[in-house]
This record gives structure tokens, sequence and C-alpha cells, in this order.
């Protein structure tokens, strides 16, 4: 499960006041429920792009600071779509990511990178470090 933050002054929310909405628009319809960290993330078991096996997605409250988008997508194995020739959808369920997560954060798929790679070595450092 990945989270992602807002660009700094937005909130989720305020992006998203339908997240429910965007996510059945982008990935098809929610089947369930998930429990993560004290939120409920909505599940998509039956994806409409046949790349992706399952998505989950949602808000994710902290107290005391902003929500951040949580998704965790699970697609297939390559051997599995090259047998039945769902190959070609790769592009589309890449696009598809890249743009819920675009409308979702404000953030592209470089600033993510980016930031992700801030908080991993804001991680690895120890109090020895400093």
């Amino acid at each position: 499960m990945e989270e992602y933050k807002m660009r700094r002054g937005e909130y989720l929310e305020e992006r998203v006041p339908d997240l429910e909405g965007t996510i059945e628009e982008y990935f098809g319809p929610i089947s369930a429920t998930e429990e993560f960290k004290g939120s409920d993330l909505f599940v998509v078991e039956e994806p409409k792009n046949p790349v992706f096996e399952r998505v989950v997605a949602g808000a994710v409250t902290y107290s005391g600071k902003k929500d951040k988008l949580a998704v965790d997508f699970v697609e297939r194995d390559l051997e599995d779509l090259m047998e039945t020739g769902d190959v070609d959808a790769a592009g589309d369920a890449n696009n598809a990511k890249n743009d819920f997560l675009l409308e979702c954060t404000g953030r592209d798929a470089k600033s993510r990178r980016e930031s992700m790679k801030r908080a991993v070595e804001d991680d690895a450092e120890t109090p020895d470090d400093v």
C-alpha cells in the first residue's frame, strides 16, 4: 500500500469531493471496503482494465495531519497478460494510474517520485548521522 500526500496547502477532500465516484470512474465499480490504518478504503475487485487484478484506494485520516491518499494497484503478471492478449491494455492502465493520482494529489509522476525519494532518505537518517 502506497500513501501519497497532497500539494502544499491542498486537501484531498477539496481536490476530490467525491472520491468514491472518482475511483469508480477510473477503475470500475466498488465492490467492498477494506480497513487500513483505521480508515475504510474502497475496493474494486473487478477493474475495467484487464491489467489490474484488484484496486484498493481511499483516504487515510491522521489525527492532527492532512489526510493522505492510500492506493494499492494489484496487477496481473506479464505472462498472464500475454496469454490472454491483454498486453496492449498496459499503457491504458498506466495512464489511468497516473491520471488518477494527479487528479487526487495535484502532483505529477515526477514530483511524486521526488517526494517519495525524500521520505526514504529522511527515514534512513539516524540520530548518529546528525
